[in-house]
């Protein structure tokens, strides 16, 4: 449940993403950033929180229960779960299966696009493609195996292959001369067509389609940016912070 912590200060925004190796936090000023912050654990966290003001708070959190987290943080927070009411209609057929972070993802590529059909694409661990309509109904999408993921299987599970991986900012040629190449290339070049095949299915079925691209690999990506294509990154730490606001003027 919503706790307001310091009255005086009722727009700003702390929103925490914990995964499971890294902790995202953000400050927001109504729906505009004020700081993005990085920790490796939940204890630089808590010593960061120690310092700032605010008065509202959501934590996201793929590693921790919400009762974990209350023994521990030491302030009031909104826990993002799937009952949490947010403000798109859900139109999933099994939405007690849907991850927090497909739907927050989602909801930050409304704050960006305000209107009109948008997909979201996240480049995280998996690949998950989000489609909201232009009545602000969420009808699901599609999840494949991210980047490293699929570095990791032909390593595992073939016998001579070894685990490469991919830099930012680092473009393979499409056809490669040495093995490590021929992985890139076909890691890259696969998710590089695969997101524009989904682009291009999505416009043909949504007039006017908007498309953000976020997560960790989304810089990877950049290329990809276009008149209707944008790459934001941290995109979820948007849809987070929407959904708090919501939550804020739902009580």
């Amino acid at each position: 449940m919503y706790q307001n912590l310091n009255p005086r200060l009722n727009l700003t925004n702390l929103i925490i993403d914990i995964g499971n190796t890294r902790i995202k936090t953000a400050l927001f000023q109504e729906d505009s950033l004020i700081e993005e912050v990085g920790f490796e654990a939940l204890n630089e966290l808590i010593s960061y929180s120690s310092n700032l003001e605010f008065s509202h708070a959501i934590i996201s959190s793929v590693k921790y229960s919400e009762n974990e987290l209350k023994a521990l943080i030491p302030f009031g927070f909104l826990f993002l779960e799937r009952n949490t009411p947010v403000p798109i209609q859900n139109l999933y057929k099994s939405p007690e299966t849907l991850g927090v972070d497909r739907k927050a993802a989602v909801i930050g590529a409304r704050t960006k696009v305000k209107k009109g059909p948008v997909l979201a694409i996240d480049l995280g661990s998996c690949i998950t493609y989000e489609i909201l309509d232009e009545g602000n109904n969420y009808h699901g999408g599609a999840i494949s195996p991210g980047l490293t993921m699929r570095f990791k299987a032909m390593n595992q599970q073939t016998a001579r292959l070894p685990l490469v991986s991919l830099e930012a900012n680092t473009k393979p040629k499409l056809t490669g001369d040495t093995t490590i190449s021929c992985m890139q290339s076909g890691v890259y070049s696969g998710i590089l067509f695969e997101i524009k095949g989904f682009i291009q299915a999505y416009q043909e079925k949504y007039r006017d389609l908007k498309v953000i691209i976020c997560g960790g690999d989304s810089k990877i990506f950049e290329s990809l940016t276009k008149d209707h294509i944008f790459v934001i990154p941290n995109l979820v730490l948007y849809g987070l912070n929407r959904i708090l606001s919501y939550n804020v003027n739902f009580q």
